[in-house]
């Protein structure tokens, strides 16, 4: 049986999760607080009129579209490609096999701001005009990574025996994948999608390297807006707005995975 942990353990535990959520908390708290500009803590009243403000704003509107837009196919992408590339190098054996794994996750692993400059300076060298399209390619970069991880590792805790045993009986590869593989990952690729859309939906390093002038995705919406006072009330609306959109698939992705490792 698993040692109970000390309190001590717990209370530290329990501090560094007060201190990572506490401003999350504070967002959410002002996104109803009255007074605009200038705030107090705690906050004298509470109003949810900000929250239509919001709505009724029409560059809000089309942030929110565009990064709904470009995290939507960015996953899109991620699912397609990553799950070939997981079946690719999954019971395959060639030289230079961990140098390509390493490549396919090494974007995830790089500072943003190395990964946003590389892509605009090839995309300029190649002349390629920057719109929602390279917004995506960017973007799916590291949400492949998220997909590959998860699909790989499924593989990795399934019989290959189940595959032989589809392609004796007569089966086609498709009908294998259809019938065999794609129940045995199909919530690890849930999982990924899920991580690797509200990756792409907060991202604003990269985004910012591979937008046109004049795109605005909701983070780089919401950063513009940080340099008006009046605005912060809507700004944290917006915040709520990214929080929710993706903490929600995060949790969701927790719960189609938890319990699989031992599998």
């Amino acid at each position: 049986m698993p040692s109970k942990a000390s309190w001590g353990l717990k209370l530290a535990t329990a501090a560094v999760i007060l201190f990572l959520h506490f401003p999350v908390a504070l967002i959410i708290l002002y996104s109803m607080s009255e007074e605009t500009g200038t705030f107090e803590f705690p906050p004298r009243s509470f109003t949810l009129r900000w929250f239509e403000v919001t709505w009724e704003n029409e560059s809000f509107r089309n942030a929110l579209l565009l990064s709904l837009r470009v995290a939507g196919i960015a996953t899109v992408m991620a699912i397609v490609l990553g799950t070939l590339a997981a079946a690719a190098l999954y019971r395959s054996s060639f030289f230079g096999k961990d140098a390509v794994s390493l490549l396919i996750i090494l974007p995830i692993a790089l500072p943003g701001i190395v990964t946003g400059i590389a892509l605009r300076s090839a995309m300029s060298l190649t002349e390629i005009d920057f719109s929602l399209w390279t917004i995506v390619v960017g973007h799916a970069t590291f949400c492949i990574v998220t997909v590959y991880n998860n699909v790989i590792a499924r593989f990795r805790r399934t019989s290959y025996s189940q595959i032989e045993a589809s392609m004796d009986l007569g089966a086609s590869s498709f009908q294998t994948f259809l019938y065999v593989v794609l129940p045995n990952i199909a919530t690890a690729l849930l999982a990924g999608a899920m991580l690797a859309f509200a990756l792409s939906f907060d991202e604003i390093v990269v985004t910012t390297f591979t937008s046109a002038s004049g795109d605005e995705t909701l983070p780089i919406w919401i950063l513009n807006k940080l340099t008006r006072p009046r605005d912060r009330p809507v700004t944290n609306v917006a915040a709520v707005f990214v929080i929710a959109t993706t903490t929600i698939p995060i949790l969701l992705a927790y719960r189609f995975t938890a319990g699989t490792s031992e599998e």
